[in-house]
């Protein structure tokens, strides 16, 4: 067998058939840090629009094109035959550590009888990695041994490639059939002219301190306007239902890096740490000097949010 280091690596597009999801393009930066030819699987229905945009990232040296209806939305088990299909030659398969990645990487693994390697957020060497684990208060550096490995990429821990400057060659690949092991119902997508928030470069997140979702709405929505921002929100504030599960960051949540973060009356629970602690620069603001979430940010605040969340959105 040859060597996995020198065989090339797939990574697999996350797209909506006419676009590719920035989660693919950090994903891609993974894939080039293991040190070999990295291909790109796109495998959807009426794709070609998003087959071209792979071709187009940097680094990328081919584009495998499946087209059929069965993988039109992108179901768990006929993405995950797909990729079965295609993973002879390769020694490295790697998957965003989305929902949608993390639905197919371990069915992958599984019928490969390897372990699946998860959330990892550094490449040291072809077959070494390092992933956090316990919340992210810890790192594991995990060395591989088998003959193909299976990756989760945590996006937030590697710099997206260039969308531009490729010019990959495109191929088309038979696709596999329907799987039959689940079909497609429906889709209910919250819809928002404000950016996604695992992709937002700033975001603005409140607590349960906030009270309601009508605060939510009059402290800081005002706030996120004026930044062009992305709203989030802690656990305990989804659970008591002040805001959207969409907006949840955190370990159960959306792990967010942004270049701005801030936190208005969230104390800075672990699992809410684990989501954003990667952000470039963590604004908190808590009336409480003990908060935990002070002990990672750039700049805090020890103030009433209620006071200071307006008066800094008319300072600006």
């Amino acid at each position: 067998m040859t060597s996995a280091d020198n065989r090339p690596v797939l990574v697999v597009a996350e797209h909506d058939n006419a676009s590719l999801k920035p989660a693919t393009l950090n994903t891609v930066t993974a894939a080039l840090a293991c040190g070999a030819e990295v291909h790109v699987l796109v495998a959807g229905f009426g794709a070609e629009a998003a087959a071209q945009a792979a071709a187009r990232i940097a680094g990328v040296a081919r584009v495998l094109h499946a087209d059929a209806p069965a993988l039109e939305h992108a179901l768990a088990e006929n993405i995950a035959e797909q990729v079965l299909a295609l993973a002879a030659p390769y020694g490295h398969l790697l998957f965003p550590a989305t929902a949608a990645g993390k639905n197919v990487a371990p069915r992958v693994a599984a019928r490969l009888d390897v372990a699946q390697i998860s959330d990892a957020t550094r490449v040291l060497s072809p077959d070494t990695f390092e992933r956090p684990i316990y919340a992210g208060n810890a790192i594991a550096t995990v060395q591989s041994l088998d003959a193909v490995k299976v990756i989760t990429v945590r996006t937030t821990g590697f710099d997206a490639a260039p969308a531009t400057g490729g010019q990959a060659a495109l191929q088309s690949v038979a696709a596999v059939a329907d799987s039959g092991r689940s079909s497609y119902q429906g889709s209910e997508i919250a819809r928002s002219d404000r950016p996604e928030l695992t992709a937002a470069k700033i975001i603005v997140s409140g607590g349960r301190a906030l009270g309601s979702g009508d605060k939510f709405t009059e402290v800081l929505v005002p706030l996120a306007d004026k930044l062009g921002a992305a709203l989030g929100a802690s656990r305990a504030a989804v659970d008591a239902g002040y805001a959207p599960n969409d907006w949840q960051v955190g370990q159960t949540g959306k792990i967010v890096a942004p270049s701005l973060y801030i936190a208005a009356g969230i104390s800075g629970a672990i699992q809410h740490l684990a989501g954003m602690k990667d952000s470039k620069v963590i604004v908190a603001i808590n009336k409480d000097p003990e908060a935990p979430i002070f002990s990672i940010a750039d700049y805090g605040l020890e103030a009433d949010l209620f006071v200071a969340v307006p008066e800094l959105t008319s300072a600006l």
